[in-house]
């Protein structure tokens, strides 16, 4: 008995942990036999307490991440074959070994097996895709001029954090309407710190610029308190401040004053009327609706704060096969609020499976009361109606994109003579600047579109590797690539190796990846070229393939276009990356090679002598002189240039 290694720090109670592993040997053929003979194995020792369980494969994969009330009587039923889905029978036929984790009560357990299926994304569990923080609106109060800006994270900034909201696009349009409707500052601290007349934002009435004394503190003050105000959900009070606002400024003929709260009102009108649904009266509050078609399913998630809506986002669960969609809502709603925080009311279209045990966990989570409901009647209603019409309408457009990709899949396997339509894609290309910053790229696809959880790049560091050698950068990136995928999955069965691999490039290009594979002794691997056309032209490519041949496609053929989608991707992924490198380099100085200097000596050594080269023909005693630099850093600086 010991505690689990690498548990997550919000479980601190005692709990045991169980690893019984079975004795086939690995690479032998999975049956059930062996699955269920290690899982019988386990319940020797089993006792019927709450916990979750993992079920792994002969590699030490995790299988399968499970909770249960009572864990004996819930793996106990993993014997009984025959009453078993196929899923859960295939699952059992690969199970190698499992690890069992006690806890104290079953909310707990669910919050575990949430932490855990993110953290491990089995093959068996349903899986939330789409794992990305949500951004924020947050109100920083570090300073004495509060500043407003997106933000998407950690919560480390001191301040207010109103959101989440469903895309960045609703933040941004969000946060351009409460500029113009409140004049909060949005720039940084040391851009504040260093104004002496107003900037641009200020000059587009989208600002009060703090920064220069145009607006009295208290003032600013003011609007702070205004924007929170609104942010919570009492837009009708500040409208009606605004509207009293700009008739008195008209009654006294200040017409150019009456003309900034006109505007004002415009920005609060805009914020008011972008609202796709009404939710005013509901405060804060999560609506979800789910809908099933075609073995897949589609979750829509409505977020409501302050009576405003604040976009809505679709999502699409995998592994979702023969699992019965109250059980999909329950494991979908606690890997969802894993990584935010959950609202006081949440409202769903159904009952999730066991919904009392889901909200006593989100409870826990969120250190407060969560109620989740289903709406019957009323405004609520309404609204929830409108969440399942818009559910239904995404899974249809995800499943219509599905079968053209389908197609577009078994296009590119007849095209380039594939076993079958390729699940895993990999389209690589370089680039640099006359030599510079070199850099390669892989991005990834597969049937559900961009992985771009995927995408790999590699600066081109071997010596032998010329600047501004296309072909040899490509060797470089194709022998690293390939010999890190022999080396930690030889067996070919972790889904990471590429079904069909596209090369930005010619004959030339195709031939250092297959010298590259030839010495690390890989032959298997489909390759092909994909040249521009002459001057470059879209629709005029040229295909190389590995045994000599050449072919182009017709200019309205599907599979072209799909080529050319990620073919341009891999482009933008690589100079992305390029630029990145570039700009990095650009802001780089020899000082950051010197031991022991950090931040802020560098900006201290830099202010005073005022440049690089200055401190690298500066005495040991000019060094000295220089403020927040002791004795022994000066002198690692001197002898950094000098010894």
């Amino acid at each position: 008995m010991s505690s689990e290694p690498g548990s997550p720090d919000r479980f601190n109670e005692e709990r045991a942990t169980y690893t019984v592993r079975g004795s086939t040997e690995h690479g032998a053929r999975p049956d059930f036999e062996a699955g269920v003979s290690v899982i019988k194995q386990v319940l020797k020792s089993l006792k019927p307490v709450p916990g979750v369980y993992r079920m792994l494969d002969a590699r030490g994969d995790v299988l399968y991440c499970g909770k249960a009330r009572a864990l004996r009587n819930r793996v106990t039923a993993y014997t009984q074959i025959n009453r078993l889905p196929q899923r859960l029978q295939r699952m059992v036929a690969q199970t190698r070994s499992m690890e069992i984790v006690t806890t104290n009560s079953e909310a707990e357990a669910l919050l575990l097996e949430a932490q855990l299926i993110k953290r491990y994304r089995p093959a068996y569990n349903v899986l939330l895709r789409d794992d990305k923080s949500f951004p924020y609106i947050l109100l920083r109060e570090d300073h004495a001029f509060p500043r407003i800006q997106k933000h998407r994270g950690a919560r480390k900034a001191k301040g207010q954090y109103f959101g989440p909201f469903a895309s960045a696009g609703s933040v941004n349009r969000t946060l351009n309407a409460l500029q113009k409707l409140f004049l909060l500052r949005s720039c940084t601290d040391s851009f504040f710190a260093n104004r002496d007349r107003p900037c641009l934002l200020y000059q587009i009435k989208r600002c009060s610029a703090p920064c220069v004394d145009r607006i009295a503190p208290s003032d600013y003050a003011e609007l702070v308190e205004d924007t929170k105000a609104f942010l919570a959900g009492r837009s009708t009070q500040t409208q009606a401040k605004l509207g009293a606002a700009m008739a008195e400024a008209a009654e006294r003929m200040d017409y150019e004053l009456a003309a900034i709260y006109r505007d004002r009102l415009k920005a609060l009108t805009f914020i008011q009327g972008s609202q796709a649904i009404n939710a005013e009266g509901l405060g804060d509050v999560d609506v979800f609706a789910l809908a099933a078609k075609g073995g897949q399913v589609g979750i829509d998630a409505f977020f409501i704060r302050g009576g405003q809506n604040w976009g809505h986002r679709s999502f699409f669960p995998g592994h979702t096969a023969d699992v019965p969609v109250e059980e999909v809502l329950t494991s979908f709603l606690m890997q969802f609020y894993e990584g935010t925080t959950p609202p006081k009311l949440i409202l769903t279209d159904r009952e999730p499976a066991e919904c009392d045990v889901l909200a006593e966990a989100l409870s826990e989570l969120a250190e407060r009361k969560v109620v989740i409901s289903v709406p019957q009647r009323g405004d609520r209603m309404r609204l929830m109606e409108q969440a399942v019409r818009n559910a239904a309408e995404s899974l249809d457009r995800r499943l219509a994109e599905n079968r053209t990709q389908g197609k577009l899949l078994e296009d590119l396997a007849d095209l380039f003579e594939l076993d079958g339509p390729p699940q895993r894609i990999e389209v690589y290309d370089n680039s640099h600047i006359q030599g510079t910053n070199m850099v390669g790229a892989m991005i990834v696809a597969g049937p559900e579109g961009f992985i771009k959880g995927a995408y790999r790049k590699w600066n081109i560091k071997r010596p032998e590797t010329a600047p501004g050698d296309d072909f040899a950068m490509m060797r470089e990136v194709f022998s690293r690539r390939f010999a890190r995928a022999q080396s930690e999955d030889p067996d070919r069965d972790s889904g990471e190796w590429p079904d069909l691999v596209l090369i930005d490039g010619g004959r030339g290009q195709l031939n250092a990846a297959l010298e590259s594979l030839e010495e690390l002794g890989i032959e298997d691997v489909a390759l092909a070229g994909v040249a521009k056309g002459p001057d470059r032209n879209a629709g005029r490519e040229t295909f190389y393939l590995p045994d000599g041949r050449e072919f182009t496609l017709p200019l309205n053929h599907p599979a072209l276009f799909h080529i050319q989608r990620l073919r341009d991707e891999a482009h933008r992924f690589a100079i992305g990356a390029h630029r990145q490198k570039r700009a990095k380099a650009l802001t780089s100085s020899p000082l950051d090679e010197v031991p022991g200097i950090g931040p802020a000596r560098k900006k201290a050594l830099l202010m005073h002598f005022g440049t690089a080269r200055a401190i690298r023909n500066a005495s040991l005693e000019d060094l000295q002189r220089a403020p927040g630099v002791s004795a022994a850093v000066a002198q690692a600086v001197y002898d950094f240039y000098h010894v």
